[in-house]
């Protein structure tokens, strides 16, 4: 049985439609304020349907120096079409996308970490920098 470590995918964000994109800033000031952006499929998109869908995005810090990874977010997204009508027809859908605000005292490394229910679990991270 591998370990959950070893079933986690990576890939270019830009070709795979899996990947999480973290956007945010390369730098940020100690202590300030600042937004940061996860989602799925954000040059090639990815399906939003009952059958195959982005279940949940987490975002993570990871101070740099540091053994520990702090989790920032965990954003889940429930609605994918389903209805008593069937597959599909549901009245709402869930788009794979997260904002957190966030503030840093020092610099590290955001992860994300997306989950299909299909293909399984997706990572990316990202540097920033405390200036």
């Amino acid at each position: 049985m591998p370990a959950l470590s070893e079933t986690i995918q990576r890939a270019d964000w830009k070709s795979e439609k899996h990947v999480p994109v973290i956007e945010c800033p390369e730098s940020v000031k100690p202590d300030q304020l600042f937004d940061v952006t996860v989602s799925v499929g954000q040059v090639v998109g990815h399906p939003n349907t009952t059958e195959h869908h982005i279940r949940w995005i987490m975002l993570c810090f990871h101070p740099e120096g540091e053994k520990a990874v702090f989790q920032a977010g965990r954003f889940e997204f429930t609605a994918h079409g389903e209805s008593v009508k069937g597959a599909n027809q549901g009245p709402v859908s869930t788009h794979h996308k997260a904002a957190a605000t966030l503030k840093l005292l020092k610099s590290g490394t955001l992860q994300a970490l997306a989950y299909c229910n299909i293909h399984g679990l997706w990572e990316s991270s990202r540097e920033i920098r405390v200036k």
